[in-house]
């Protein structure tokens, strides 16, 4: 399905900085991924699990949302002129900690938590679908630390997201003492 300029535009966000993160746990080992610079800091491991389990979420939240308005009689269609969506808000400044529900475990099999991540960002693409055929603006919940968000924004967020741990999955790998094979 094609999908509207803003939803497009979205799409690509996602898909750009989703490949980054791939890109930086190419050919890693289990060592790889199960090390930790501290006991406070994750391991690539748990950022992966992490971003599955926080898009995992999204994707829950896109279908509640719409099914709820249209139960509701309250879903509208996609409006035909809206070229972009609202920005996020800015967020806090510093790390958050991670509600429970996206909390990641650790020891996961890095082959699984790959596999996983892309089977994930495949089932996001039908999100990404449905929400080209609605108006997001109009379907909100409260985001825990940044208020209530539309739809689109909390899809931004996601993008947002895998941007600020693509950092930190950096910082882990750049770490003193981070196993070299």
């Amino acid at each position: 399905m094609a999908l509207s300029p803003a939803v497009e535009t979205l799409w690509n966000e996602l898909q750009t900085v989703r490949e980054k993160v791939l890109k930086e746990t190419e050919g890693l080992s289990q060592a790889q991924a199960d090390w930790r610079p501290s006991d406070t800091d994750w391991s690539v491991g748990e950022i992966l699990h992490h971003l599955t389990l926080a898009e995992i979420n999204t994707g829950k939240l896109t279908s509640k949302l719409i099914k709820e308005a249209d139960a509701a009689g309250k879903l509208a269609p996609y409006p035909s002129d809206l070229k972009a969506f609202a920005p996020l808000p800015s967020p806090t400044p510093g790390p958050m900690e991670a509600p429970p529900v996206v909390r990641p475990e650790k020891g996961h099999p890095i082959a699984q938590l790959l596999a996983d991540i892309k089977s994930m960002r495949e089932r996001s693409r039908q999100s990404m679908e449905r929400l080209a055929s609605v108006d997001a603006r109009a379907l909100t919940w409260k985001h825990f630390a940044l208020g209530e968000l539309n739809l689109a924004q909390w899809w931004m967020l996601q993008a947002r997201h895998d941007a600020d741990h693509l950092q930190q999955l950096r910082a882990v790998k750049a770490a003193p003492g981070f196993p070299r094979g």
